[in-house]
């Protein structure tokens, strides 16, 4: 990675409004720092319910700096949609990646991290690793 280049975000959510303010969340609690490029893929193209592969690949593209793409889903046929873009191969950057991660906590964990410069190895490690986060 060079100086500059920086892991993208992308959240997949079957809601545009629930996977624009998680992104609003995420990089509001990453701080004033380092601008992570992040995109929320929510909802289907006609704005109801659904995922879209369309949007998908639209936003890995726009996040795209070089240092790859870390791509969180909330539900079910949103990890098929980005399962299945991947497959094909040519749909998603190169070096675009599905995070198991739980989709807000993740979310924070992966901007969060990316903020630091850190590797698309760091920022998926730091976003599952959100699955441990206690509450009680």
């Amino acid at each position: 990675m060079s100086d500059g280049e920086l892991v993208g975000v992308v959240l997949v959510s079957h809601s545009a409004e629930v996977a624009a303010s998680v992104a609003e969340l995420a990089k509001g609690l990453a701080g004033g720092g380092t601008e992570v490029p992040v995109a929320a893929a929510g909802g289907t193209e006609g704005g109801g319910l659904g995922t879209s592969a369309e949007l998908i690949a639209a936003a890995a593209m726009s996040v795209d700096r070089g240092a790859g793409v870390a791509v969180l889903t909330d539900l079910g046929s949103a990890v098929l949609t980005v399962k299945a873009l991947l497959a094909e191969g040519d749909e998603l950057p190169d070096g675009a990646r599905l995070v198991d991660a739980p989709f807000v906590e993740g979310a924070v964990a992966a901007v969060v991290t990316a903020a630091t410069g850190a590797d698309l190895d760091t920022v998926a490690a730091a976003a599952a690793e959100a699955y441990t986060y206690r509450k009680v």
